[in-house]
């Protein structure tokens, strides 16, 4: 148990870290477009950014040191996802919010009210509890159908992002933000059903409709994560993100994989459960009215 939480613990700070850097880069990339009257070639007709202007993002120093705190945040929540309940394992690092938020004041210039810091007060709070009621990973057995399900999904989702974000352009940034964390929540998933790690059988683990999830959904979240950083607001994007892949993967343990809380606390861990929700909920709401352009917070950084 206590592996699982340092684990998911190292995740948080990975992830919530490399929000904040791959969001400086998005709109550092964004910013030097428009300083060079490349702007209108770096934005799509439907107002969202092309594929040209993600891969520049993508390539900047700050977006690449952010990338590899994604791989630690990675391989935390893969241990974390095995060793311990998944509603408790996503909610640790639903927090990544807070480490988000903290940095962006400082690298983003962005400037958060009262009320989004008693929304993420509500979501720390509410992580605590759930420490404290988690019981047991459950340890169900399924069949191949849920193996190729996790897979469909992945797949399913990856289009749903894509098409939303030439329907939305430049209102997607919520939206691609959440199926980015839904599709994160299916990786999640994956990696808990995943076979031939224990022990390690590369065949197995290869040949395993999982593990092709665990790319799809890994690249495709990234994908569409790394979109509604330019798009929008940081921390609306990342409270989006938050609840995809808390409450998926939160459910389908418990439904699914047999998750438990300990005997007597069901109760305790639905309001925690809906508590962490709902406060990442509130920042995203609230995150989404902020300027998302980058000429504010990143020309102040720059500056």
């Amino acid at each position: 148990m206590l592996a699982g939480l340092m684990a998911g613990v190292l995740a948080c700070v990975g992830y919530g870290t490399a929000s904040v850097l791959q969001a400086y880069g998005a709109r550092r990339s964004a910013a030097d477009a428009h300083v060079l009257g490349k702007g209108e070639a770096a934005v799509a007709a439907s107002g969202g950014p092309t594929l040209r202007s993600t891969i520049s993002a993508a390539l900047t120093p700050s977006f690449i040191a952010g990338m590899l705190l994604d791989i630690i945040g990675f391989a935390g929540s893969a241990i974390s996802a095995r060793l311990i309940p998944l509603f408790l394992s996503q909610t640790i690092i639903s927090a990544n919010l807070l480490v988000t938020a903290i940095l962006g004041i400082v690298v983003l210039g962005i400037r958060l009210h009262r009320r989004d810091w008693l929304a993420i007060a509500i979501v720390l709070l509410s992580l605590v509890v759930l420490g404290f009621a988690a019981g047991h990973p459950g340890e169900k057995a399924v069949g191949r159908a849920m193996h190729w399900g996790v897979l469909v999904a992945a797949v399913l989702l990856l289009a749903a992002g894509i098409a939303l974000i030439r329907v939305l352009g430049a209102r997607a940034a919520v939206s691609a933000g959440l199926i980015a964390g839904v599709s994160f929540g299916a990786m999640a998933v994956a990696v808990r059903v995943l076979d031939g790690v224990d022990p390690l059988k590369l065949s197995v683990l290869l040949s395993d409709p999982a593990s092709w999830t665990i790319a799809i959904a890994g690249l495709g979240g990234f994908y569409l994560f790394t979109v509604a950083l330019q798009l929008g607001s940081v921390n609306g994007a990342a409270a989006a993100l938050v609840v995809g892949e808390t409450v998926v993967p939160g459910i389908a343990g418990v439904l699914l994989l047999g998750d438990t809380a300990r005997s007597g606390l069901g109760w305790l861990v639905s309001i925690a459960f809906v508590g962490a929700v709902g406060g990442a909920v509130a920042v995203a709401r609230f995150g989404a009215s902020e300027q998302g352009h980058v000429a504010g917070p990143v020309a102040g950084a720059g500056a």
